[in-house]
């Protein structure tokens, strides 16, 4: 009894109690909360902070799980949900079972919360009862359940203290960027669900492993199902980060995915504090200046929609833009320079990673930071980079020897930056004793001051 008492003690604590839970694992949760109710009722915030939803068929329609996401709901901080491309989120060509013609599909989102048996006998779900029909038989139940907004209204109506939201939809082959596919059925209903459902808390969009037309369909302007009220609640977003399948940099992409990305990113105009943009595959452009690439242009021979040539792209400016990072992008000085210019006021980071210019150089694309500082001390915290060589060796290996095939090694690769070789040695005996000496010696070497290691 005294020992239960005690660990009562210890258990009513706020900061042992949470300092306990920290160290548990995540797996080990499940087992925990099963011990006791409160142990259940503590352990559920820490276990349901994070949760990953994979989109199936049954996943917003099975009433037992709903009941279950009604209970864990307002435990849910980030919310990860992915759809993979596959075989099964193929839509092939729908057809006239009379004529073998084929029919074209206008889609209306059905956004009713309540359907009472009486309104779904009266009214059809896709528009008119031949169009049902031909739905049902003919398209999979996993397309219905994408479609299926209410279902994620209600899912998203849950999750009242919603945070972070990530989407993924990774593995679309190129061939099928224009075509409609059951993801982007997928993606429309997911934007109506946050548009619709109450989710004051909700700041932060990751767009992980996207495909170009993602943004087509979760894009509030003039959208399926899109309310006046629309691109205000995604003006909350502060955070953004995106990750696309690459658009193949030629001297005429594709501009009307381009151009979709443009708009969308024109929503977060006036809200956006962080973003983060990378091109997954081959680099791209940059979408910080596409209203500055010549295939975007007026007078581009290449235009995606010729009637809309006169209308020009409007240069992005995010007014309470604070960092920003890009990555695997092909850019020119002179829009970098004016990207910079433009944010002066904000921005208080910035970070080109793997950013190829094709014309200028990088003194050119950061003037602006010498005009704005009025001197170029900037340039004396301009991080330089070089290989670190990393000797894996045996614990029993004399100390002359690695000194050799350091000195070796530093005399003959060539670099900008040359250590010298009393620099080493002025390492001391204990760094040559940690990474020659033990068998965790390669542990603690790590652990020491003689490298930075990132």
């Amino acid at each position: 009894m005294a020992s239960g008492s005690n660990f009562l003690q210890l258990w009513l604590n706020d900061k042992v109690r949470d300092t306990l839970l920290s160290c548990l694992p995540k797996e080990d949760l499940p087992s925990f909360r099963l011990a006791c109710h409160d142990f259940g009722v503590r352990a559920a915030p820490l276990l349901f902070e994070e949760t990953n939803i994979t989109f199936r068929a049954s996943t917003f329609t099975k009433p037992a799980r709903m009941a279950a996401l009604d209970r864990i709901g307002h435990h849910v901080r980030t919310l990860s949900f992915s759809m993979a491309h596959s075989p099964d989120t193929f839509l092939p060509p729908l057809l006239d079972p009379v004529t073998g013609e084929e029919v074209t599909f206008i889609y209306e989102p059905y956004t009713h919360t309540t359907r009472h048996s009486a309104s779904r006998l009266s009214n059809p779900t896709y528009g008119s009862w031949e169009m049902t029909d031909m739905l049902v038989k003919q398209y999979s139940p996993l397309f219905h359940a994408a479609a299926n907004v209410p279902s994620f209204i209600r899912a998203f109506s849950a999750l009242r203290n919603l945070k972070h939201l990530k989407i993924s939809c990774p593995d679309q082959e190129t061939i099928q960027r224009y075509r409609r596919s059951i993801v982007d059925y997928a993606l429309i209903s997911i934007r109506i669900a946050v548009e619709r459902s109450n989710l004051l808390l909700l700041d932060t969009l990751s767009l992980l492993s996207v495909h170009p037309g993602a943004v087509l369909y979760l894009n509030p302007i003039m959208a399926f199902g899109a309310l006046p009220n629309s691109v205000k609640r995604w003006k909350r977003i502060t955070n953004l980060t995106i990750v696309m399948d690459s658009i193949p940099f030629t001297p005429y992409p594709p501009s009307d995915h381009l151009k979709h990305l443009h708009s969308y990113l024109q929503v977060f105009s006036s809200s956006l504090a962080d973003f983060a943009f990378r091109w997954q595959g081959v680099n791209g452009l940059s979408p910080l200046s596409l209203d500055k690439e010549i295939c975007l242009q007026q007078n581009s021979p290449e235009m995606a929609c010729p009637r809309r040539c006169h209308l020009a792209l409007r240069p992005l400016k995010f007014e309470k833009l604070r960092n920003m990072e890009v990555e695997n992008i092909v850019v020119d000085a002179s829009q970098v320079s004016s990207f910079i210019t433009a944010h002066r006021r904000t921005i208080r980071e910035f970070n080109f990673e793997d950013t190829h210019l094709r014309s200028g150089s990088w003194d050119q694309a950061l003037t602006p930071l010498t005009r704005i500082s009025g001197n170029e001390k900037w340039k004396e915290k301009a991080e330089e980079v070089m290989d670190v060589p990393l000797l894996l060796s045996p614990v029993g290996i004399e100390e002359n020897k690695v000194n050799e095939v350091l000195v070796d090694y530093f005399n003959c690769k060539p670099r900008t930056f040359r250590p010298s070789i009393g620099a080493w040695q002025k390492a001391g005996a204990r760094g040559r004793e940690l990474f020659s000496g033990t068998p965790e010696h390669m542990k603690r070497f790590l652990r020491t001051s003689i490298f930075t290691w990132r």
